[in-house]
């Protein structure tokens, strides 16, 4: 009964393994057979490998049937009717980055820009100054033609004009890069090339740091360069003036953000000197209290 048994046992083995042997020498001689076939087309250059120029005879991929493209052709759409991409269409903003009093100087101060125009060319207009017992007492004005160079960078082209209530007006040309810089500094950087060869520079930089979502530290530096003496306006040559401040916003919504802060202005070389011929002080430590905005 034993023997009976294991007899049985090894000759149902035998049949199951069978076709489990035969399924896989199949699979050996196709896959040697593919193997052949695949090194004689690469012998015979029949397998063209990727890249290089296409045919004579491709189909230019940018078109479509029959030579009809999104522009020209029987099934062409009118301008008005055809798909606009998102970086095609024109756009505008006004940014209101400083709109504050200072209460020391009794004075106020407001820094803007605005833009119209596409993602890649768009019209840049900044302005900035000061605003004493309800007057203008200076103003710097940048009229600016800007172009992306990359995702985070834009150089900027055009004009400044310069307004002083006690001093000589000034008009330059103007070449800058504004962007975002690695760690998120956003900074602004002009040469100025003005009247009689007379040269200038500015840099801005700020940060941000969030707190919460809503509560934010902004971190700012401004440094300004002149080429020349300009005793009319009172500015020296070399490092003119630095400014230096904190500010905490708190935005309701990020349109509209009142804020507080302060900020430590100098001057120096000349423009230091023109101060203190004028009683006035070559450094100030200033509270300010003011609006963020953009629409």
């Amino acid at each position: 009964m034993r023997n009976l048994t294991l007899s049985t046992v090894l000759t149902s083995a035998l049949l199951i393994s069978a076709p489990l042997l035969s399924l896989h020498v199949f699979a050996q001689t196709e896959m040697g057979d593919m193997s052949g076939d695949m090194a004689g087309d690469m012998a015979g250059d029949k397998m063209q490998p990727q890249g290089g120029d296409a045919p004579k005879n491709a189909r230019d991929p940018h078109a479509y049937a029959n030579g009809t493209t999104l522009t020209q052709g029987p099934y062409a759409l009118a301008d008005g009717e055809r798909l606009t991409l998102a970086d095609e269409h024109k756009f505008y903003a006004i940014l209101g980055d400083r709109l504050e009093y200072n209460e020391q100087a009794d004075a106020a101060v407001f820094d803007l820009q605005a833009w119209y125009g596409t993602t890649f060319n768009r019209l840049v207009i900044k302005t900035e100054g000061d605003v004493s017992d309800g007057k203008l007492e200076e103003n710097q004005t940048d009229i600016l033609w800007g172009h992306a160079i990359s995702a985070y960078w834009d150089t900027q082209v055009g004009i400044r004009y310069d307004y002083y209530k006690e001093g000589k007006n000034r008009q330059w040309l103007a070449f800058g890069i504004q962007g975002l810089a690695p760690y998120w500094f956003e900074l602004d950087m002009t040469a100025y090339v003005g009247e009689s060869g007379n040269t200038a520079f500015t840099a801005e930089a700020e940060y941000e740091l969030l707190l919460t979502q809503r509560l934010i530290i902004q971190p700012r530096a401004e440094i300004t360069f002149y080429g020349k003496d300009d005793e009319q306006n009172e500015l020296g040559s070399g490092l003119s003036s630095t400014a230096i401040g904190v500010r905490v916003r708190y935005e309701f919504t990020r349109q509209f953000a009142p804020y507080v802060g302060v900020e430590w202005t100098n001057k120096f070389g000349s423009t230091a000197d023109y101060a203190k011929l004028n009683e006035q002080s070559s450094n100030d430590t200033e509270f300010v209290a003011g609006i963020k905005f953009w629409f």
